[in-house]
């Protein structure tokens, strides 16, 4: 037990033993868990049936035995109904008079978790003075006194019942409390609609979920807070969901592009339960694993045959070189040069088919977007005609973008080079970037050539598929899109009134804030321990590594550099993270982190020692974290 918990439980008893009545709980194994010094006293129990843990079993059997409910043959009998009687948990009130002549009321009430609470309240005076009433009121006949007698009764029980009520009402409005902030924690919209489509419960979510729309949002109906584009888009699944079927689908939101999944759920009453989720992220990396998916389909087709038709070009090639040394004519020379200039354009073929095969996984890291674009100005003028000019608009918030700089470049490269084709020696070549919401990064080259032609709309991401006859192998387009699928964005080609335009939509991530320092990370398990120091090695900080709580120790004595301690919960050896943390110098910033539920005693210690990260977490939810404790 902590110091925080010590403190509590001498405030609580000491709460407990001003009060006049006596009072006892018990678990739900009737093991006693607290009690108050007039329990004691009014039974005059032992010592050792007052400490936590006693058994009621044995109270019962003290107080049996000593004569407490009068002359009884068989103790063991009494105790054993008095223990059925407990183990029912069952609410009661009654009023027994003692061998001593004090009468006790006793009100007994269940506990949400098992076991009970009672409350022993010595009424002897009160009965005394309803004798006294009794003797000298002459005056008042039997009938009335018998009712004053069971009205006051009546008026005790009904005080007992109350206060289990009042009980009662507390719980409800603590669990109602806790479904709440629950609901308000959690990253999606929830709410339930009444019968005519309005909102009667919502936590404040659906300006994250969905932003521009209120978070004050009930009393209203569901077409006023979404607005009709997106009403236009849920209404059918509504309507089944009044149908009493259950609907589960995703729509793609205009205002930024968000992909989001709603859940619709009778609930058997006329309403509908709403769950609303941003999946963007999710469809983002479920792109991204397709392409993945895909690519080491084709690698796995392709590999075999380029591999013979690789040794087929290399005889071809062999055979034209032997044939070049003989004496042919002028005319046979010319097609033996023709026949080597075609094979070993197909095994250029090759190493593009390897390129966009081979192992193409992107590496983010933070961009300077604007600097990539400058780049990119530079490496591409020189190729451009003197009559096709560049230029470059950029709108994009002046921060640094997690992204794979090189691919995106030669990605951007590729498509001027190809509007450079299309606009022949004269024209323009316009390279814009630009933010949808929070969501996305759009970038667009655009010319002023002729435009694609609807074979070309139709065809032209597919691999092999050119307009520029033998000067294309039209594999430009599919790496392009290859790129844009591994990072889990969209392409779009379109035709303008000017031109053409190739539209490049990639997931807008910005980089987190560099740190610096050097910490202590603590984990026993290898694999995660790895996974914890990559994040803290990209988020600019030196690491160190310890398995125990008393290894850590030892490099924190040794050590005056660290700035931060990361640690799990439960570790190598006898020693736990909170052990870590009592024994570390005040100032120190220390971040825990768990997979134990919350239930769990340790979790709920640590809640209150420091910030505790639930197993799995991300980067960007640990530098949001770091960067709460460093402020």
């Amino acid at each position: 037990m902590n110091i925080v918990e010590q403190r509590i439980k001498a405030m609580t008893t000491a709460g407990l033993n001003l009060i006049g009545q006596a009072l006892s709980i018990y678990d739900s194994s009737l093991r006693l868990v607290l009690c108050n010094a007039r329990f004691q006293e009014m039974f005059d129990l032992p010592i050792d049936l007052v400490q936590p843990g006693a058994s009621f079993h044995d109270t019962i059997h003290f107080l049996a035995s000593r004569g407490e409910y009068g002359n009884v043959e068989k103790v063991d009998e009494v105790v054993r109904q008095r223990v059925e009687q407990a183990l029912a948990f069952e609410p009661h009130y009654m009023e027994r008079t003692r061998p001593n002549g004090q009468v006790i009321s006793v009100e007994g009430a269940p506990l949400p978790t098992g076991g009970w609470v009672a409350v022993y309240t010595d009424i002897t005076r009160t009965k005394q003075a309803e004798d006294l009433l009794r003797a000298r009121s002459e005056e008042l006949s039997e009938q009335l006194l018998g009712r004053a007698e069971e009205l006051s009764a009546t008026n005790r029980k009904l005080a007992a019942t109350i206060t289990a009520l009042e009980e009662a009402k507390r719980q409800l409005t603590e669990i109602e409390a806790r479904t709440r902030l629950t609901t308000e924690m959690m990253p999606a919209h929830i709410a339930h609609l009444d019968a005519d489509g309005r909102y009667d419960y919502s936590n404040r979510r659906l300006s994250s979920v969905m932003p521009g729309r209120p978070s004050e949002i009930l009393g209203l109906h569901i077409s006023q807070a979404l607005g009709a584009t997106a009403f236009q888009r849920v209404e059918p699944h509504l309507q089944r969901a009044y149908e009493g079927k259950t609907s589960v689908f995703e729509f793609t939101e205009d205002q930024d592009a968000r992909r989001l999944r709603v859940s619709f759920t009778p609930d058997g009453e006329g309403g509908v339960y709403v769950m609303s989720v941003d999946i963007t992220e999710e469809t983002q990396a479920r792109v991204a694993l397709q392409q993945s998916r895909r690519r080491a389909m084709a690698a796995q087709m392709t590999s075999g045959l380029a591999h013979d038709f690789s040794n087929l070009l290399t005889i071809i090639l062999g055979m034209q070189s032997r044939l070049d040394k003989m004496d042919l004519p002028a005319e046979a020379r010319e097609l033996v040069a023709a026949t080597q200039t075609t094979a070993r354009r197909g095994g250029q073929l090759l190493n593009r088919i390897a390129d966009m095969t081979g192992n193409r996984t992107p590496h983010p890291k933070a961009t300077d977007f604007c600097g990539l674009l400058e780049d990119l100005r530079v490496l591409a003028s020189p190729s451009l005609p003197r009559g096709v000019g560049l230029s470059v608009v950029n709108t994009l918030p002046d921060e640094m973008i997690l992204m794979d700089s090189g691919m995106v470049q030669d990605a951007l490269l590729n498509l001027v080079l190809n509007a450079r084709d299309a606009c022949g020696t004269s024209g323009q070549i316009t390279v814009s970037a630009h933010t949808i919401g929070t969501i996305w990064v759009e970038i667009t080259v655009s010319d002023t050539g002729t435009g694609f032609s609807s074979e070309a709309l139709e065809k032209a991401l597919n691999p092999f598929y050119t307009t520029k006859g033998a000067e294309g192998s039209g594999l430009g387009l599919p790496m392009v899109y290859d790129t844009v699928k591994l990072a889990g964005g969209d392409l779009n080609l379109r035709n303008t009134p000017s031109g053409a335009s190739v539209v490049l939509r990639l997931p807008y991530r910005p980089a987190p804030s560099v740190q610096e320092g050097l910490v202590l990370l603590v984990e026993d398990n290898d694999e995660l321990r790895s996974q914890f120091r990559e994040m803290l090695v990209d988020l600019g900080f030196a690491v160190i590594e310890a398995t125990s709580a008393e290894e850590a120790k030892a490099l924190v004595s040794d050590i005056d550099d660290i700035v931060l301690v990361l640690s799990d919960i439960r570790l190598e050896g006898t020693g736990t993270g909170l052990d870590l943390i009592d024994s570390l110098e005040p100032g120190l910033h220390c971040i825990l982190m768990t997979s134990l539920p919350y239930s769990d005693p340790l979790h709920r210690q640590a809640l209150a020692l420091a910030p505790v990260l639930r197993k799995p977490f991300t980067r960007a939810q640990l530098s949001a974290l770091i960067q709460t404790e460093a402020a």
